[in-house]
């Protein structure tokens, strides 16, 4: 496999892995919520998750995007 088919297979993982995070994040929050220190940091917690699923989702993409041209 070259370097060039990897960056693309790379890219569809970090993307997948992306999607699975919005995918997990009402599910896990249930979880946080249960725990008494981040009852107070549930917003902020939340917007991390998003951002870190948005970020990999855009690493993904920009990775598919530069292998495919």
């Amino acid at each position: 496999m070259d370097k060039k088919n990897f960056g693309f297979y790379y890219g569809i993982i970090l993307a997948a892995v992306g999607l699975g995070v919005f995918y997990r994040i009402p599910q896990v929050m249930l979880q946080v919520e249960t725990i008494e220190f981040f009852r107070q940091k549930l917003f902020l917690l939340r917007l991390c998750f998003y951002v870190l699923g948005g970020l990999l989702i855009l690493a993904g993409g920009i990775r598919i995007y530069k292998n495919y041209k």
